[in-house]
């Protein structure tokens, strides 16, 4: 026998204020969270290499995170160049990611990746919003 699937919240009607808002989606109706993770994070330090654009992530992350990757790329794409030093476009590998959940429909996630000479890390908190995950919060190291 199998189990039953979690019952499906109740959407705001049409004159509820908060309809065209973003709806919270629990867990149990989301992908796994790993492989997003995984996919949004490896995009994250192609991005900080310079080999993709933060517009291409626009559809995982919030506003506010999007503006803040795009300004630690600019920022670090500036500190290479006061220093002369070339762009070596590493490619970063995930080595590990760690999940825990603090509610229903919200991950925090540590991501740890290497390249040929750096190792870096990444924290970031997913949400259940809309039938999706997306990104709320990143922080690099």
């Amino acid at each position: 026998m199998s189990p039953k699937p979690a019952p499906r919240p109740t959407p705001p009607a049409p004159s509820d204020p908060d309809f065209f808002d973003r709806q919270r989606t629990p867990t149990a109706q989301l992908p796994p969270p790993a492989v997003f993770t995984r996919n949004v994070a490896r995009g994250a330090f192609e991005v900080l290499a310079g080999v993709r654009r933060a517009e291409q992530l626009t559809r995982w992350m919030s506003e506010d995170v999007l503006d803040r990757l795009t300004t630690i790329k600019n920022l670090s794409a500036r500190a290479r160049s006061a220093r002369r030093v070339l762009s070596l476009y590493d490619v970063y590998e995930v080595q590990r990611v760690r999940l825990s959940s603090p509610g229903d429909g919200i991950i925090e996630a540590t991501v740890t990746a290497s390249a040929r000479a750096r190792t870096r890390a990444l924290a970031m908190r997913i949400e259940g919003l809309d039938g999706r995950w997306r990104v709320t919060s990143l922080g690099m190291m």
